[in-house]
């Protein structure tokens, strides 16, 4: 397991940086790179624990002179390698034949497609309910870069301020 830190003081204040890092689909928007995040521990106003899909950190919030010192952690989660048994084969699906360029050429119209819709089971497409949905594999994360992408939107005005 990896640990990268990467760390800056912001002008914000600490209670502002607080009200962002202890939520956690606020925090999630920082950390997207890492996948769905979900906070493990708080220790109020200086510390958050998190975990991704792809890894798990800690976000460090300390005052500083004219802002705040944020500290980001995240140490890389290494990829279980689990053997899954194959899958059974899907029945296969007969599909029907496309009609002629001309009928295309004919289709029925909004309203009519609209009030045809749950008249017969022709109309609707054959999908198989025993396919396994399949994950495409997650490319690789670049840690460092991805935590100073989180502290630059952090340290990023959000909000227009003195608006309405």
């Amino acid at each position: 397991m990896r640990e990268i830190t990467a760390g800056r003081t912001l002008v914000k204040s600490p209670p502002e940086l607080w009200a962002v890092c202890s939520d956690a689909d606020l925090l999630a928007q920082h950390l997207e790179s890492f996948g769905e995040i979900r906070i493990t521990r708080l220790e109020p106003e200086t510390t958050v624990a998190w975990e991704g899909e792809r890894a798990s950190g800690t976000v460090r919030i300390e005052p500083s002179g004219w802002g705040t010192k944020v500290t980001v952690t995240a140490a890389e989660e290494e990829p279980a390698v689990a053997e899954r048994e194959p899958a059974a084969p899907a029945e296969p699906v007969v599909a029907e034949p496309e009609p002629p360029a001309s009928a295309q050429s004919r289709r029925a119209g909004f309203f009519a497609r609209l009030f045809s819709a749950g008249r017969g089971a022709a109309s609707q497409p054959v999908v198989p309910s025993e396919a396994e949905p399949t994950r495409a594999p997650q490319p690789p994360v670049d840690t460092a870069a991805a935590l100073e992408a989180a502290l630059d939107s952090l340290g990023q005005a959000h909000r227009r301020p003195f608006s309405r």
